[in-house]
């Protein structure tokens, strides 16, 4: 026989049961969101730091090419060869720089399945496809860059820019002076590029942050729901414990059997 009330914690009604599925739910759909914008940080932080090495190479490369530009047609050949060589090796570590992956996938190829973006010779290998993260409610972000929008494409790629510039140098000295021009015009792609990471790279840490702050609101709102006050809790089942005690001592004065009954 029982006088109190059952303890309950406020899940253990229909709608705590309710508001705590729907919690964890958005809590699961807000971690992934944090997960997905960690690896959007990770496709644009090679990006961006690519582009920075492509940009770098490329300014030696317009210093060979001032150098071979001063010279002009009176410099000797074996002078002009020696920086044609160097820009030789410039446009091969582009290549290599085109080809940064990140888990395998090279991150200026596209959605491409292969393992480069540019082959050797600096023909694009890859697609045209984007990768996106959906990093926040309806909000997905573009975390690819494509091969053609960083490099160039036809006479304005910048591999095509180096391996014109190196013959250029070998044989036709007069042509470097617009050489140049290609050069910086290469350099604006790579700063808008670059410029487009950082913006792109800014809004996922954004929306990563704020995917761990929502979990822990809906942490603290879970807490709220399925949680109880201990002392209380204790408090209130001693006292119930007393007055069941209190109830069954009564009872059991109220039907204390009379001599009769033990008679009989």
């Amino acid at each position: 026989m029982s006088t109190g009330k059952e303890i309950s914690k406020p899940s253990d009604s229909p709608t705590g049961t309710v508001l705590a599925m729907r919690y964890r739910s958005d809590m699961a759909t807000v971690a992934q969101y944090s997960r997905n914008a960690i690896d959007g940080k990770a496709w644009l932080n090679g990006a961006d730091s690519a582009l920075g090495d492509a940009t770098g190479l490329l300014q030696r490369a317009r210093d060979l090419a001032l150098q071979g530009a001063s010279a002009g047609a009176a410099g000797s050949q074996d002078a002009r060869e020696a920086l044609a060589v160097e820009v030789d090796n410039v446009r091969k570590s582009m290549i290599a720089v085109s080809n940064t992956r990140y888990l395998d996938r090279p991150i200026f190829g596209g959605n491409t399945a292969g393992l480069v973006a540019y082959d050797e010779n600096g023909v694009y290998q890859g697609d045209d496809g984007t990768v996106l993260r959906t990093v926040g409610d309806s909000n997905r972000v573009q975390v690819n860059t494509s091969g053609p929008e960083a490099f160039g494409t036809g006479t304005e790629q910048a591999f095509q820019i180096l391996a014109d510039l190196s013959d250029h140098l070998r044989n036709n000295p007069s042509a470097l002076t617009a050489d140049l021009d290609r050069i910086d015009a290469a350099a604006t792609r790579f700063m808008t590029a670059t410029s487009s990471v950082g913006a792109r790279l800014n809004q996922v840490t954004s929306m990563q942050e704020a995917a761990d702050l929502r979990s822990d609101h809906l942490t603290a709102q879970l807490s709220d729901v399925e949680d109880i006050d201990l002392a209380k809790t204790i408090t209130d089942m001693r006292l119930q414990e007393s007055a069941y005690q209190v109830a069954l001592s009564a009872a059991s004065k109220v039907i204390q059997p009379s001599l009769v009954d033990f008679l009989r």
